[in-house]
């Protein structure tokens, strides 16, 4: 028996990169389509520059020099 190995799709996971004006950053995101739709959660992107979906995988991102405006 053979150990199991990730997918390249599970090793590729969504990339999804933001601009301050697109925050508050939550998923699934408008651009997904409607079948692989989850409960909606918000991703936390202000703090590391970066946060993951706990129920896709779906990495958020803020693109480099993205200005954050009323976000704590």
């Amino acid at each position: 028996m053979s150990e199991n190995t990730p997918t390249e799709a599970a090793q590729h996971r969504a990339l999804v990169e933001l601009d301050g004006k697109d925050l508050p950053a939550f998923c699934p995101n408008p651009r997904m389509p409607i079948w692989n739709h989850h409960p909606r959660v918000f991703i936390d992107v202000t703090h590391e520059g970066e946060g993951k979906c706990p129920y896709c995988g779906t990495v958020y991102r803020l693109k480099p020099g993205a200005v954050i405006k009323g976000h704590h």
